[in-house]
């Protein structure tokens, strides 16, 4: 645990303080600061050099940039005190509401990538896109089955799984894409998809709907992956079950930019540890594929059920 008197020493700045309440609930980067903030670059960074010295802040490296975040290491005095400045700080206020603004930026930018390949998804080559793991995938399926599959993009695999299922949720942030989804359902005479507008950690899907929830490489899109696992938990009914396939953690840091990508794989014990943080028992994990191209990305497949209900 850092020094108490070197913390009071470096927080005693209030704009080190605005910046740590920021952190205390988004890891934002050198650029989101200045446009939240209004500082320069040197400002922040000068800031956040010395937040960090004192073991206040951490980074981690994402494409071109780094993405601070509260350290965990500042523990309760921290957290202490900062619950009290958040109301003696006059800009708390207009700083939350900045920060909702680049975050917007931050989904729409992502957005944008999936409208823009909208309708070629499918040719071209994506990342963990195999037949050969969503076909493990399917051998775990008992239908008939109410279905969410999030971050469902062009809907290939909604439309697959609609053969054996009761209903399908396609959910995807892409308004562009929930349109050719529909467009390609119709065109098949496929009437047990129900296409929706949403985020996967925000899901427009009532609690205890869904039998069986999926994430088909969708998960490494998300902001906040604990997040999307705890609405996952939600809209599933007990007894109910979650299935992801996605990528084991690498370092094509390419793919940030290429395919819009927020994480670069998860670990099997990361992704294990989120699933049981979420709520999920049972838990299962295994890699199931490997691309035979460069980079060669692996594929994971992690398997989890929520509590059934108990008996009276």
């Amino acid at each position: 645990m850092p020094s108490i008197v070197k913390t009071l020493k470096v927080i005693a700045d209030p704009n080190r303080l605005r910046i740590l309440l920021l952190l205390k609930s988004e890891e934002l980067s050198v650029a989101e600061l200045q446009e939240i903030l209004a500082m320069g670059q040197s400002t922040i960074s000068t800031h956040l050099s010395q937040l960090k010295q004192a073991g206040l802040v951490e980074d981690r490296r994402t494409g071109k940039n780094n993405l601070y975040r509260l350290a965990a290491a500042g523990g309760a005095p921290l957290e202490e005190i900062l619950g009290d400045a958040q109301d003696e700080i006059p800009e708390t206020g207009d700083d939350r509401a900045a920060m909702r603004r680049v975050l917007k930026k931050r989904r729409d930018k992502t957005r944008a990538f999936f409208d823009s390949v909208a309708g070629r998804l499918g040719k071209d080559y994506v990342p963990g896109k195999s037949w050969k793991s969503l076909a493990e995938a399917l051998l775990k399926l008992i239908p008939p089955l109410v279905i969410a599959d999030l971050g469902a993009g062009e809907g290939a695999f909604a439309l697959l799984l609609a053969q054996r299922a009761k209903k399908v949720i396609a959910v995807d942030t892409s308004a562009k894409m929930i349109e050719v989804a529909r467009e390609q359902a119709q065109r098949n005479g496929i009437k047990n998809v129900d296409y929706r507008l949403g985020d996967m950690e925000e899901l427009p899907i009532v609690d205890g709907e869904v039998d069986l929830v999926f994430f088909s490489q969708s998960l490494h899109h998300a902001m906040h992956p604990e997040r999307a696992l705890e609405e996952a938990r939600r809209i599933l009914a007990p007894g109910g079950r979650v299935v992801i396939l996605d990528l084991v953690k690498h370092r094509f840091e390419e793919a940030r930019e290429l395919y819009a990508d927020e994480w670069l794989g998860f670990g099997e014990a990361e992704l294990e540890s989120m699933l049981e943080k979420a709520g999920f028992t049972g838990v299962e994990i295994s890699m199931v594929d490997k691309s035979p191209q460069s980079p060669h990305f692996q594929t994971l497949l992690a398997v989890g059920e929520t509590p059934r209900a108990a008996h009276l």
